[in-house]
């Protein structure tokens, strides 16, 4: 049953206004609680509770409720530094309506827009009614609170401390790994802007952190922005920021993400993903070293260091004319290639270790794995990369079984595509499957990869019976300790040639 969230007739007075909204922790009230830092206006309990977990548990003082007509009302009571409005398909006109209130009564006050399914014109429409920033449902918790803590005008830097300070670490002792820490080592000491590629999932942005915490800008801020998130539309205003006035509903100066990482690193991840348009616009402010903000007539220079990343091939990119040549040759002055997982397996038992000491720290009970699971994950391609690996040693502590965990405790959609990497036998159907995953499955893509027609790649498909599932069916390799491969044409000799 949900919980009241009406407020009362009369104007409510603090101390009575426990009673007046809904707070999926109740034992969170309290005299600390009257003036929160942050409001959340959901009208979805579900998505509601999952926002309130995610915002408390990084530290934030939160309140929540489901009526986000009364959001406006709330803030004058509750006074919080920072609004929280999420709506889904069918709530986006109430809730644009309960920002602009929000807007009118408090000019200053910060607003975040989080929507389960944006557009181009939804995103228009939430900047003119005045939100502060706009950020799409399942949230990327890292993004969402950085977006809080710029918010709430936190101090990027700490407190002076005597206690050391934990800096992000490149995890990995293979021959490969090492060259890759050698060559940031080295780049950090310079200005350069750098260039990293790799596959989903192999750690650019940790690379690009690693970069900028062993550069001379390392005490100034580290800003990540990305760029597929971000729709063309909204770009240059995120990144260039507006004047007062600019437009309707910007009622105060904006500073963009590149002057707010002033002194410090921007990395652009996903650079290959940003429209013709504001590739041309970043590029200028990359040349030039200053911005001029939307609606602003003086330039503002910049002291930044470009460090961007992308998982496509930017020279084919370039060649079909999706990217600049003059962008690619002005970001490319030093570049890094993080190796996918499948060329450090020797990395792997190490990577399992660092992750499972990290959940055991937090865990109720410690989780162990067999040598056996241990043996099979290394022999596993892992498409993912290390974002896979890492989600699914996270899986384990949801329910865990056996201890240690075999193989058959395994996420029963992680042991198919475990299996199928068993039944892998014939060298084109291994080389078809590694073209469309690194095309993402896009058949062309792949198709240039293989440098054959299109007929020829559908036609190998569906001699290998090559599909894609629902859980992204993933090129199978060899036999795996644990699994039993299952006897199919494709495992056959002959990969099931006819």
């Amino acid at each position: 049953m949900e919980p009241p969230y009406r407020l009362r007739a009369r104007t409510p007075h603090p101390r009575d206004v426990r009673s007046d909204y809904y707070c999926p922790c109740p034992r969170k009230f309290g005299t600390a609680m009257r003036t929160p830092a942050i409001l959340l206006a959901d009208p979805d309990s579900g998505r509601r509770e999952g926002i309130y977990a995610t915002v408390s548990a990084s530290g934030f003082t939160v309140e929540a409720t489901g009526d986000i007509s009364q959001a406006a009302s709330l803030c004058r009571v509750l006074q919080p530094k920072v609004v929280l409005v999420a709506c889904g398909e069918t709530t986006r006109d109430g809730a644009l309506r309960a920002v602009a209130d929000i807007r009118s009564s408090a000019p200053r006050l910060p607003v975040l827009l989080l929507v389960e399914h944006g557009s181009e014109a939804l995103a228009v429409a939430a900047l003119r009614a005045g939100v502060t920033d706009y950020l799409r449902y399942p949230l990327d918790r890292q993004e969402f609170i950085a977006s809080l803590a710029r918010s709430l005008n936190r101090a990027p830097a700490p407190a002076p401390s005597t206690a050391p300070v934990a800096r992000p670490v490149l995890i990995g002792s293979s021959a490969a790994m090492q060259r890759v820490q050698t060559y940031l080592d080295q780049a950090a000491h310079g200005d350069a802007n750098l260039l990293i590629t790799g596959e989903t999932g192999t750690g650019k942005e940790l690379a690009a952190s690693y970069l900028h915490e062993r550069s001379g800008r390392r005490r100034r801020p580290f800003v990540p922005v990305n760029c597929a998130a971000i729709p063309d539309t909204l770009l240059e205003n995120e990144l260039f920021g507006h004047e007062r006035g600019a437009f309707t509903g910007a009622s105060a100066t904006h500073a963009g993400l590149l002057e707010s990482a002033h002194g410090g690193t921007v990395f652009l991840d996903e650079i290959g993903e940003m429209g013709l348009p504001a590739q041309a616009k970043i590029l200028r402010a990359i040349e030039s070293r200053e911005v001029y903000r939307l609606g602003g007539r003086g330039r503002i220079p910049l002291d930044i260091r470009i460090v961007a990343a992308t998982n496509e091939d930017l020279e084919t990119a370039v060649g079909t004319g999706r990217f600049r040549k003059d962008l690619y040759y002005r970001l490319h002055v030093a570049s890094v290639r993080l190796p996918p997982l499948r060329e450090r397996r020797g990395d792997i038992r190490e990577l399992l270790d660092h992750y499972l000491h990290t959940f055991n720290a937090h865990a109720s009970r410690e989780v162990h794995l067999s040598e056996d699971v241990r043996t099979a994950l290394e022999s596993y391609e892992w498409p993912g990369n290390v974002r896979e690996l890492k989600n699914l040693v996270e899986s384990l502590f949801v329910c865990p079984a056996s201890d240690p965990v075999r193989v058959e405790d395994l996420p029963e959609t992680f042991r198919r595509r475990l299996e199928r990497f068993c039944n892998a036998g014939d060298p084109e159907r291994r080389a078809l499957l590694d073209a469309l995953f690194a095309a993402r499955w896009n058949k062309s893509r792949a198709a240039e990869i293989l440098e054959c027609s299109r007929m020829t790649l559908y036609r190998r498909m569906a001699k290998y019976s090559v599909v894609r599932s629902s859980d992204d069916t993933v090129a199978p390799r060899s036999v795996t300790p644990g699994v039993t491969p299952r006897v199919t044409r494709d495992s056959r000799i002959g990969g099931g040639r006819r």
